[in-house]
């Protein structure tokens, strides 16, 4: 009897070991992810802040020393100050769940995002990548990975464009100088045409 016991209790233990889902492209954690993501791009910071366990750490482009989840909102608010509009472009990303052989939960996310510059107006266009460890549906450790050269060199290039004349006041001026130049120009011609008749008198 308590051989059968036994041989019952390895077989429930093994097939619900069976069962269990290491791969998925649908669950709660994913859901919380998908409204992370929509919070950062709504600017709406209180609610993107609370998706946050008290000791995540992240880490952006990095690999440490982490960030606290309210640094990484400072660092976030001051990345997209410059910026007349920011997001990611819909129905151009990848979200998965996976549990790792530690039993750890992770969700991975791939997405093209895609800013606009306040100076100068060009508009960029980055592949991301964000991975989250999830405890209790809530982010304990984050990865973001993505290439800032594009954008350093749009903000260098307009910060170094010469400035525009729009003012009328300033163009009236230029077109005085010039005028006043040509008569001048013109009467220091006369003057050597004299010169020239006086000498052959």
């Amino acid at each position: 009897m308590k051989k059968l016991l036994l041989l019952l209790f390895v077989t429930i233990l093994f097939t619900g070991c069976q069962n269990e889902v290491r791969y998925t492209q649908t669950s709660p954690e994913i859901d919380v992810i998908k409204s992370h993501i929509d919070h950062y791009e709504k600017k709406n910071w209180e609610a993107w802040l609370s998706h946050y366990a008290d000791t995540s750490k992240s880490f952006f482009n990095t690999k440490g020393p982490g960030l606290s989840a309210s640094d990484a909102l400072a660092a976030l608010k001051e990345g997209v100050e410059g910026l007349s509009s920011y997001g990611f472009e819909q129905d151009d990303g990848d979200m998965e769940m996976i549990v790792d052989d530690q039993g750890r939960t992770w969700v991975n996310f791939w997405g093209n995002w895609k800013g606009t510059l306040k100076d100068g107006g060009e508009t960029l266009e980055v592949p991301v990548h964000l991975t989250y460890q999830m405890i209790d549906s809530k982010i304990v450790r984050e990865y973001g990975y993505w290439d800032n050269a594009p954008r350093l060199r749009a903000e260098m290039a307009a910060a170094n464009k010469p400035p525009r004349i729009t003012s009328a006041v300033m163009k009236r001026d230029t077109t005085k100088k010039k005028s006043a130049v040509m008569k001048k120009t013109e009467k220091k011609k006369v003057a050597k045409n004299k010169d020239a008749v006086m000498k052959k008198n």
